[in-house]
């Protein structure tokens, strides 16, 4: 009985003496994970109401752009029938949903040498979703790492830093968002892309920054003969690539100006005839190749804020711009050429306030056409033209107008929102240059809609 009682104080002695170990081996994790982990992100919910049918995805919140008319009969019909002519796509819609809750995860502090080491993981739940049916499902937003080498000496008292980014990230001419509340954060004036890239930005000195990227395609993909799809640039074999300087005089004022170079192949089989007028296939090397240009502008000073982007894109559908491409000339070989549509798009965004802010959103987006005459078949149909499935090839121009009041207490935030958006749209599609320019008319939509937000 005493050897037990011995026993028990023992085991009892070594366990209370390994408290302490156990205590700095926790406290060790704590500090560890303080100083390099950081979880965040927010409760987010949207109430909204549009007076037309739209184009729109992510449960109907990424607005896009009012749908054309859809009469239900012709003005004459009308007459005869005595049944009123009606704009089926004049209908009022109400959603409220919280699908755009988000988590994300920073890591940083890592060192190894004179590297350091850095990554973000952030995903949300708006996947699963069939217009507004559905349940919400995890998805990646952007998971990167990055590599930094700074105090790199110069000349002189000058130094550079490096930035080395790999994996999902906002493409370079999207990164700059305007300041709204509504998902689809200004598109599709302002492209709109999350993609697989390496990036690279060189800070020279302290007021230039040069940065370069090759990108490829993921969710957001050009238009094609398959529809969306990555396959075009994945039989191109030739990543997109971008290229950019930064001008930051000083932490008031930033100036940036880049180039988007796409090259894709959208067919990469074709078909030829024997002799006996039979098609049969063979490959093809069909390519097209864009360049998007973009200017941004952005000015703060205290609790005003000013931003403004302007973009002249060909095609630019993978970048949720309103644009496509197609085909201007078929070879006997079997293969075609293409030519793109032009498209400028331009925004500004002006707020001021801190715990009550007021921001202003305008943008205008004008459809400039093809560059070259589009091809026909034998009877008089355009062969093939190749355009966004967030835009409609019959739209020449668009405008939007959009205040809002965001209130902040907090880690809360509750916003107001009106949104006005017009399209001007035409019919027949002139084959010379790729745009409706009869029966042109304006369709209007107006959209109110209510955001609250718990940040964490």
């Amino acid at each position: 009985m005493i050897k037990k009682i011995l026993l028990c104080c023992l085991l009892a002695f070594s366990c209370l003496s390994t408290l302490p170990a156990q205590e700095k081996k926790i406290d060790k994790v704590k500090e560890h994970i303080n100083n390099h982990i950081k979880l965040y992100g927010f409760v987010r919910n949207y109430f909204s109401v549009d007076t037309r049918e739209n184009l729109a995805g992510t449960g109907d919140l990424f607005n896009y752009l009012p749908k054309d008319n859809e009469w239900n009969q012709t003005e004459t019909e009308a007459d005869a029938s005595g049944i009123a002519r009606e704009d089926l796509n004049a209908q009022t819609t109400m959603r409220f949903l919280s699908l755009t809750t988000r988590f994300g995860l920073d890591v940083q502090g890592y060192r190894w040498k004179k590297t350091h080491f850095s990554g973000k993981v952030e995903a949300d739940f708006y996947a699963g979703l069939t217009g507004s049916t559905g349940t919400a499902q995890l998805r990646l937003r952007q998971a990167y790492m990055t590599l930094t080498w700074d105090s790199l000496r110069m000349s002189g008292d000058a130094f550079a830093r490096i930035n080395l980014q790999m994996g999902q990230a906002w493409h370079p001419l999207a990164a700059d968002l305007p300041d709204v509340i509504s998902l689809n954060t200004g598109a599709p004036f302002n492209p709109f892309s999350r993609t697989p890239q390496i990036k690279m930005d060189v800070q020279l000195g302290k007021n230039f920054t040069l940065t370069a990227s090759a990108i490829w395609q993921m969710q957001y993909t050009s238009a094609g003969p398959e529809g969306a799809s990555a396959n075009y640039i994945k039989y191109a074999h030739t990543p997109e690539a971008y290229l950019g300087v930064s001008y930051h005089p000083n932490s008031n004022v930033l100036l940036r100006a880049g180039v988007d170079l796409l090259s894709i192949s959208p067919r990469h089989t074709g078909t030829v005839l024997n002799a006996q007028d039979q098609e049969i296939k063979v490959k093809v090397s069909d390519r097209i190749t864009t360049l998007s240009p973009f200017l941004y502008l952005q000015y703060k000073y205290r609790d005003f804020s000013m931003k403004a982007k302007t973009v002249f894109a060909q095609a630019g559908e993978h970048m949720n711009l309103n644009g496509g491409y197609g085909v201007k000339r078929i070879h006997e070989d079997g293969s075609w050429e293409y030519t793109p549509t032009r498209n400028s798009s331009s925004w500004i965004s002006v707020t001021y306030g801190k715990q009550v802010k007021g921001i202003l959103f305008a943008g205008y987006v004008r459809n400039f056409g093809t560059k070259d005459a589009l091809a026909t078949n034998a009877t008089g149909d355009i062969q093939g033209f190749y355009f966004s499935k967030n835009s409609f090839a019959n739209m020449n121009r668009l405008w939007r107008l959009s205040p809002t009041i965001l209130c902040t207490w907090g880690q809360f935030q509750l916003g107001l929102e009106y949104e006005v958006t017009s399209a001007q749209y035409g019919k027949d599609l002139n084959t010379s240059n790729g745009l409706a320019e009869t029966d042109l008319h304006w369709v209007t939509n107006h959209k109110v809609q209510i955001m609250t937000k718990f940040n964490f």
